[in-house]
């Protein structure tokens, strides 16, 4: 069985794109994404609309896996149109290409380093530092990993993480995150005054408070899962924290189709070179890759998930936790 290095090389036929089915996904992807978002503003009953705009959320956290990938090097390098729809859509989506980027990179960089894990990821304590902490910063780190929060992405990752926090900590590097406060401002201000809070539920608030919480929850638990391993000091290395520290999670083929593949994250983190429309090829061919730690959208795997709160250091493993009255 490959490990280390030698494995790392053994994916690299499968970072190569095909150019074509780049465009192809990139393409069909956004034409539904528009079409979507014009069904609200057709003379149709509004149950026919809601679906839609379900519909809507799904189809903008798939195209922000493709966006993703395009800011990993993976699929369409040096084209001046898809730098175009993706700085648009990165404005878009409240997740600027500048900090995305940044964080994002940071993050495969550093997952499973539990000193140095949360940025661009979910903070993860020990227990033993959780415990030597005051309450205060116990109820802060406990607010970020709840449910609630994680629900509400929209506006904790996105409005407030994504933008705002990132304008606060650097405003000179992420002047696209006040570019995409604004418009997203004038947005939700211009359809409520000239189509009405029905609209502005409709075309705003349910696609992006779906997709938002999807995303969310997608990102925790691809780190955040019984059986996740993480590393406090020496001993890390990027093999192990791809496939021991990031999660396959299993999921029917609508679900594959509105992730793009991103459930295949175990191979994400040993190569995120690799296009997501070849991620099963990639798993189907190298036998190293096929026994991943596992998850899937399942309710009771949800609640397996969203009740991990700290790492135990004797026990190797996350574990719940409260907070002591």
């Amino acid at each position: 069985m490959r490990k280390g290095k030698e494995l790392i090389l053994a994916t690299r036929e499968y970072a190569k794109e095909v150019r074509w089915k780049s465009w192809y996904y990139t393409l069909t992807t956004l034409f539904l994404l528009i079409a979507c978002n014009t069904v609200p503003f057709l003379h149709i009953p509004t149950l026919i609309k809601i679906p839609f705009s379900l519909l809507n959320g799904c189809i903008m956290v798939r195209f922000f896996v493709i966006y993703h990938d395009y800011l990993h090097h993976a699929i369409l390098q040096k084209s001046k149109l898809a730098n175009v729809i993706f700085t648009l859509f990165g404005i878009y989506i409240l997740a600027p290409k500048s900090i995305w980027k940044r964080s994002h990179d940071y993050h495969h960089n550093h997952n499973s380093k539990i000193f140095s894990s949360s940025v661009g990821s979910y903070p993860v304590l020990s227990k033993e530092k959780f415990l030597s902490l005051p309450k205060s910063e116990q109820r802060a780190y406990m607010f970020v990993r709840n449910p609630i929060t994680i629900s509400f992405g929209y506006i904790v990752m996105f409005i407030y993480g994504m933008c705002i926090l990132s304008l606060v900590n650097g405003k000179s590097k992420h002047k696209d995150s006040l570019i995409a406060l604004i418009i997203h401002a004038l947005a939700i201000a211009l359809v409520t005054i000239f189509f009405g809070w029905k609209m502005l539920f409709l075309v705003i608030l349910i696609p992006f408070l779906v997709s938002s919480a999807l995303g969310s929850y997608l990102f925790y638990a691809q780190h955040n899962f019984p059986g996740v391993s993480f590393q406090e000091k020496d001993g890390w290395t990027y093999e192990s924290a791809a496939l021991d520290s990031s999660s396959y999670m299993k999921t029917n083929s609508f679900w594959r189709w509105a992730s793009a593949n991103i459930g295949y994250h175990h191979i994400h983190h040993l190569n995120a070179r690799i296009p997501f429309y070849r991620l099963p090829e990639a798993m189907e061919k190298i036998p190293e890759l096929q026994h991943p730690k596992i998850t899937t959208l399942k309710p009771w795997d949800i609640a397996k998930c969203l009740r991990l709160k700290v790492w135990d250091s004797d026990l190797k493993k996350m574990v719940p936790i409260k907070i002591k009255s």
